[in-house]
């Protein structure tokens, strides 16, 4: 959380370990992200100068404990998110995309697999990726259409993914597929592997840093011991689900936060009629909204993942706040796009980053109409859903 737009002092809740943790991470940011990451987007390519330095601040893994993961609690793998989507979101996606894969494996998997991998994921000398979203099936994921079909000692994979974050050169993908039983498995496939084909998704407005690909399986067979072990339901996945929205409410802060920063800056130095744009009331207005509902996100934030660490913490919750951070942050994004003007639009504000990532967050982790659909559930009973 940044101190500058911390209106209600949550700042002095955060244990000493939460702020270590938020600190060194911010400043491995604004040292090594924020001063190179303009060229990477423009040019739209992953910054692999960056990931020996994100690892070497020990935070894959977050609230994992064991196996050489961090065991960080649920607000410090919050603040995580948090400042890394202050810096870039396509960055932040990187860092999601791989931590999907070890939340998947150390929720899911048995002592075995978590042993097998995520001490080396842990210290990111192997990355991974999260193989759920199908070209046609986003927010419906129910509708999972790739099958794992059981063979002698393995399984033989046959299907598509999209939007898989770190598809193209992950070492290990977590793919999520049916099998012959219509039950849910997770199966961790390891690359190179015959059959398995990751093209990267091109043109992307948002995110553009991130290795987005489209992944064809095509009879890739993968050992029976790499099917994880508790992932055998939608329901198994719920920790998973409930961890991966949080983790997005806070990127979402971090968005907003960057922006309030860089727009209160540039309204306090900018001159239009013989005085700083900070000193007219609609540019005032927009700084006064900006905070407000950074504050909100980021006591729904907190609050969320005290609960987490209390085991209180439900899918409800998580879709609220969900639904409330990201259409927060989109207008704190465009309010700052707006008081920046022109500028605004140039990428080495900033603000045009943010911008454009901010749609992608919008969309991802569930869209604003899903959370509605989910949170309206929890409060009549009654499921608007197809099944």
């Amino acid at each position: 959380m940044s101190t500058e737009s911390d209106l209600f002092l949550l700042d002095e809740l955060l244990t000493e370990p939460e702020r270590a943790v938020r600190d060194r991470v911010r400043e491995f940011c604004d040292k090594d992200v924020l001063p190179i990451i303009n060229d990477y987007w423009e040019r739209a390519e992953f910054p692999f100068t960056l990931v020996p330095g994100l690892a070497g601040l020990k935070v894959a893994g977050g609230a994992l404990e064991g196996d050489g993961c961090p065991g960080l609690s649920p607000l410090a793998e919050g603040l995580v998110a948090a400042e890394l989507a202050r810096a870039d979101g396509g960055l932040r996606v990187f860092f999601v995309g791989h931590s999907l894969a070890m939340m998947s494996i150390g929720l899911l998997g048995s002592a075995e697999q978590r042993a097998r991998w995520l001490p080396s994921l842990a210290a990111m000398d192997e990355i991974g990726a999260f193989g759920m979203t199908e070209p046609g099936h986003g927010s419906d994921a129910s509708s999972l259409q790739t099958r794992a079909r059981r063979d002698g000692d393995g399984y033989v994979l046959d299907g598509a993914k999209r939007w898989i974050g770190n598809g193209t050169f992950a070492d290990l993908v977590v793919v999520w597929a049916r099998d012959e039983d219509d039950k849910i498995g997770g199966f961790v496939v390891e690359t190179p592997a015959e059959g398995f084909d990751a093209e990267p998704l091109r043109g992307k407005t948002a995110c553009r840093v991130a290795a987005h690909a489209q992944i064809t399986l095509t009879g890739v067979r993968v050992p029976a011991a790499n099917r994880l072990e508790a992932a055998t339901s939608w329901r198994a996945l719920t920790p998973l689900m409930l961890r991966a929205r949080q983790d997005v409410c806070w990127e979402a802060l971090g968005h907003a936060e960057a922006c309030y920063e860089l727009a209160l800056e540039h309204a306090l130095a900018r001159e239009q009629f013989g005085r700083p744009l900070a000193g007219f009331q609609l540019v005032q207005a927009k700084l006064a909204r900006m905070l407000s509902d950074i504050t909100a996100m980021r006591l729904m934030c907190w609050r969320l993942s005290r609960l987490e660490e209390q085991g209180a913490a439900t899918l409800p919750m998580a879709s609220a706040a969900k639904m409330q951070t990201a259409g927060a942050a989109r207008q704190v994004v465009l309010d700052a796009r707006e008081i920046l003007g022109g500028e605004g639009l140039l990428a080495e504000r900033h603000v045009a980053r943010h911008h454009a990532d901010i749609e992608a967050l919008y969309t991802y982790e569930g869209t604003q109409d899903i959370q509605k659909l989910i949170l309206g559930r929890e409060i009549t009973g009654l499921s608007a859903f197809a099944r």
